[in-house]
């Protein structure tokens, strides 16, 4: 095979077929059978005040990845691609997160700071809380799905694979915080339940070392997925046929 041939991972077969480039090879989909998915884009995780900017996390540079992630749902949205919206937490007690037999108890580092500053307990993460809720810029609108899971997995606990299937989806492109923890443990769980995950890495967020992100991105173009960017993926579902932007 010529180094200069172009192979596309063709997933399914479908005239509104549209393709992707992305790393390690352009990816084709039909937006009748995908999903935008944000993940855990909350004053937690993106805000000045929240959990991560308590805990000592950096979120100064999280307005980029905000604008990115507004530009890529309207273009789904526009495309007829499914957005769904993950928000992490628990409930006020913290009963879903678990007590000292889950590890969850040990690793989560909301859980960790509040036990550290006991003034903060109930105030991170819980639902019905401002932390808990999704950042001012980022709102769902009619026919989103909004779904909150217990875990950094989206299908951990939660109705995510039934609501996936029930609607033919196979494809889930991915936004949000963070690349190598939340992000990338959900594409890797929607992997080994034959889900074809694409990140899209401009509207991805690390808050912590670059090498995090880089080496989040590199495991899962190489094992887990593929990679791509938020203009590549608009110019994409952009140039879908218009009958199928009426039908969906």
């Amino acid at each position: 095979m010529s180094s200069k041939e172009t192979v596309v991972c063709t997933t399914a077969s479908s005239k509104n077929s549209v393709t992707l480039p992305a790393r390690p090879e352009p990816i084709a989909f039909p937006p009748e059978q995908t999903a935008l998915i944000v993940v855990d884009m909350q004053n937690a995780y993106a805000t000045t005040g929240g959990y991560l900017d308590l805990a000592g996390f950096d979120v100064s540079t999280t307005s980029p990845v905000i604008d990115q992630i507004n530009v890529a749902v309207k273009a789904a949205r526009e495309a007829g691609i499914q957005i769904i919206w993950f928000k992490n937490g628990w409930d006020d007690q913290y009963v879903e997160a678990g007590g000292p037999g889950s590890p969850n108890w040990h690793k989560s580092n909301a859980l960790k700071t509040m036990r550290q500053r006991p003034e903060l307990q109930g105030k991170l993460l819980a639902k019905g809380g401002w932390d808990y809720e999704l950042v001012d810029q980022l709102q769902p609108q009619p026919g989103d799905i909004v779904l909150p899971k217990p875990r950094y997995s989206g299908f951990f606990n939660t109705p995510l694979d039934s609501m996936l299937r029930s609607r033919g989806i196979r494809h889930l492109v991915f936004t949000g915080i963070a690349t190598n923890v939340c992000v990338e443990s959900t594409l890797r769980d929607g992997f080994f339940l034959e889900y074809f995950g694409i990140v899209l890495e401009d509207a991805t967020y690390q808050a912590g070392p670059l090498f995090a992100q880089q080496a989040a991105i590199f495991n899962i173009e190489t094992f887990f997925g593929w990679v791509s960017d938020v203009n590549s993926f608009c110019t994409a579902v952009q140039a879908e046929p218009a009958q199928h932007k009426q039908t969906a």
